[in-house]
């Protein structure tokens, strides 16, 4: 009778082999170096909150997707954003935080979606966001393109678009137009515009009861051409006279002018009229990122600003703006448009090879590197098969191996191999050390 339990992994949940997941870490590590760069609080909340206060705001097709469990007494579910315990967070500690409150987060969220390609249950979010107490400076909602620009420059995954918007421009247009209780409707509509056209876009704003002259409206606007400027300008020759309008246009042209000032290249960044975010939460900026030679990834970096963060928590009126990568979907785009590039990349920069039972010998010279910053690894093998241990290193593929065998033991040497070229060089023990603290050897 075989007991064997099959290995698998549930669907909807990503596994990766050892050098993919360098890659991975290297994308994590680059997000993370950025924002910290910036000047944010690194935060880690648990991944498990009590269900009263993660599922305060929840409501629809999230909450059906929230993974809720009992044990014992309590009624716990694990989290779906970083920004719901990023609110429960901030209203706890009030009293604590320095205002403008700025922090980062990079960790795993849950939802029971559909399995489906390309969609996943676990999966890893890198957020930040900048809250402040009462009142937030404009300014902000300017340096989150800064960040997102250094981000997708340093990643390098070819050229991309911070698509930016003003969700008061949109509200304004609307009121305007007497649309003020079907705002929420079309700003969810506008959202697909990319995805389903502007025909699709006007047969669903009619079918709202809007009339044709609105949706002729309505196309025309989201469709107002040129670059960041120009763009500003149409909308400030459109005469609207609706204040949260004017309000929204001149929210966006600070956002752009101190674009300039932070020194970001004109060609990664453009006003878009179409950009609405379909969360109700936004209330002015808005963020969409997109890869120019890859627009059917969609987004890969999303945010914007909103009135209060946790009014479900407290009476305080925290507002603030931030972003979102979804890293893990990203990651599987990435992989899949073959736009990933793969490099030599080794969790060792030297393994060491003994041929030899003098380990006293070997793990002096790996504790010499290691104590260099050099990260090594040491390939046991007990039969001391010189050819399996040298594939062992190839597939590693650990650009430098050293060779300790009784030989180099007796002579007081190792032998080092350069893995590309497959030159082999002795040194004497004395020597390498002092080439190591010198730094003259590039290992």
């Amino acid at each position: 009778m075989n007991n064997k339990v099959e290995p698998k992994t549930l669907s909807g949940f990503m596994e990766l082999m050892p050098q993919d997941q360098i890659l991975f870490d290297k994308i994590k590590n680059t997000i993370e170096e950025v924002y910290s760069k910036y000047g944010f609080y690194h935060l880690d909340t648990p991944i498990i909150e009590s269900s009263e206060v993660l599922l305060a705001k929840a409501g629809g097709e999230t909450e059906k997707q929230i993974y809720r469990f009992k044990k014992g007494d309590s009624d716990l579910s694990l989290r779906f954003d970083l920004t719901v315990p990023l609110a429960k967070y901030v209203a706890k500690r009030y009293n604590e935080l320095i205002f403008p409150f700025k922090r980062y987060q990079i960790g795993k969220v849950y939802r029971g979606e559909r399995p489906q390609k390309g969609r996943f249950r676990e999966f890893y979010q890198c957020d930040i966001d900048v809250i402040g107490n009462e009142t937030l400076s404009m300014f902000y909602d300017a340096e989150i393109p800064s960040i997102i620009y250094d981000i997708f420059k340093k990643l390098d995954f070819g050229d991309f678009l911070i698509r930016i918007n003003n969700r008061k421009i949109l509200s304004g247009f609307f009121n305007e137009l007497g649309l003020s209780d079907k705002i929420t409707d079309i700003l969810r509509i506008i959202d697909k515009l990319e995805k389903i056209g502007i025909d699709n876009v006007k047969s669903e704003l009619a079918f709202l009861g809007i009339d044709e002259e609105k949706i002729r409206k309505i196309s025309d606007f989201v469709t107002i051409n040129g670059n960041s400027e120009e763009k500003l300008s149409k909308l400030e020759e459109l005469n609207i006279k609706n204040p949260e309008f004017t309000e929204g246009v001149n929210e966006l042209k600070f956002v752009i002018n101190n674009l300039k000032s932070l020194k970001l290249d004109e060609s990664n960044y453009i006003v878009d009229l179409t950009i609405a975010r379909g969360l109700d939460y936004y209330t002015g900026t808005v963020y969409e990122t997109q890869l120019k030679d890859y627009p059917n990834i969609g987004s890969v970096c999303s945010g914007g600003r909103y009135d209060n963060l946790a009014t479900y928590y407290t009476d305080k009126k925290l507002p603030g703006v931030g972003i979102s990568i979804g890293l893990t979907r990203l990651f599987y785009q990435l992989k899949e448009a073959n736009l990933i590039k793969y490099v030599d990349d080794s969790v060792a920069q030297v393994t060491i090879l003994p041929m030899t039972n003098n380990y006293d010998y070997v793990c002096d010279i790996a504790k010499e590197l290691r104590n260099n910053n050099i990260k090594v690894d040491i390939c046991y093998l007990d039969n001391k098969n010189f050819k399996k241990s040298m594939r062992y290193a190839d597939r590693q593929n650990s650009p430098y191996v050293i060779i300790i065998g009784d030989d180099e033991v007796s002579k007081g040497i190792i032998t080092i191999k350069d893995m590309k070229t497959g030159t082999q060089h002795q040194f004497e023990l004395v020597e390498f050390y002092k080439k190591l603290n010198g730094q003259s050897m590039k290992i």
